[in-house]
């Protein structure tokens, strides 16, 4: 299997790159985020991958979505342009604020019940 590597250009755009060294080279000294959002101590990230991660089936898969802490700790998504990792990226941040949410909800109810409040 010949794994593609891929850097990013001075727009963002991704461009294959079949020097390993000159990828390695761009890979440790360029940041990678396109996005990076914390709520409520949950963290939804989103990078660019560097290397393929369909192994060429296809159109390459560059872009990841992740998800730390919270109910959806260690979600993942993957795609193929930059354009689909932002609109990941809002859907992955909606999915820990619903969740926050329903969370700080139970709590209120819990509360409210403790207290002899319903």
């Amino acid at each position: 299997m010949n794994i593609r590597n891929w850097i990013l250009d001075h727009n963002g755009e991704p461009l294959e790159e079949p020097d390993v060294v000159k990828w390695g080279r761009w890979f440790e000294s360029n940041n990678r985020t396109l996005a990076l959002d914390t709520r409520k101590g949950v963290q939804v990230s989103t990078v660019f991958l560097g290397i393929d991660h369909n192994f060429n089936e296809g159109e390459p898969i560059l872009w990841e979505t992740m998800i730390f802490g919270g109910t959806h700790d260690q979600y993942q998504a993957r795609y193929a342009t930059r354009e689909e990792a932002l609109a990941g990226h809002k859907r992955a941040l909606a999915m820990v604020e619903r969740a926050n949410e329903t969370i700080e909800s139970f709590q209120r109810e819990g509360n409210s019940r403790v207290h002899g409040r319903q």
